[in-house]
């Protein structure tokens, strides 16, 4: 499995097809906090939940000087669907061959229901004006995770 990246890494560049059919690097949000999660599909349970979540506090996390966008595997037309189903306000990056997934060390072995398989392992980045992640969250669970991001944002605020 790829490194896991921790806070003063530099994040990892990225050439990926976003669901308004143009490509996107991480140079284009420097100057800005970058909210960049990871997830496993379009559509599933869990993974709507969390993209509802960080659409629900979007409005919130503009103000706190942050942008959201999340990448998995899935093509750029099911995401188009996925964002237009559920509402999502955000940035979606298709990943199909998982390159980018892995350099952040957001896909590899997991344990699913006991057995051992490859995916996405659910994560999230909060990188800071310069590419320097200041947070990594791997094996995020959806839960409260939202609130989470937002409340570390705010205490970045506040220093």
């Amino acid at each position: 499995m790829s490194t896991k990246l921790q806070p003063s890494d530099k994040a990892i560049d990225f050439k990926l097809l976003g669901d308004d059919n143009k490509e996107h690097t991480l140079d284009e949000f420097k100057g800005k906090k970058l909210i960049l999660y990871f997830y496993p599909k379009d559509n599933t349970p869990g993974c709507t939940r969390e993209a509802v979540g960080f659409s629900d506090y979007y409005e919130e996390i503009k103000k706190l000087g942050a942008e959201v966008v999340g990448i998995s595997p899935d093509s750029v037309n099911s995401h188009k669907k996925f964002k237009e189903k559920h509402g999502i306000k955000f940035l979606l990056l298709s990943d199909p061959e998982k390159k980018v997934a892995e350099s952040y060390g957001a896909f590899g072995e997991k344990k699913m229901y006991g057995k051992v398989t490859k995916g996405i392992i659910r994560s999230t980045f909060i990188i800071d004006e310069n590419s320097i992640i200041i947070k990594s969250f791997y094996n995020v669970k959806v839960n409260g995770h939202v609130e989470k991001v937002v409340e570390f944002l705010k205490g970045l605020a506040n220093e």
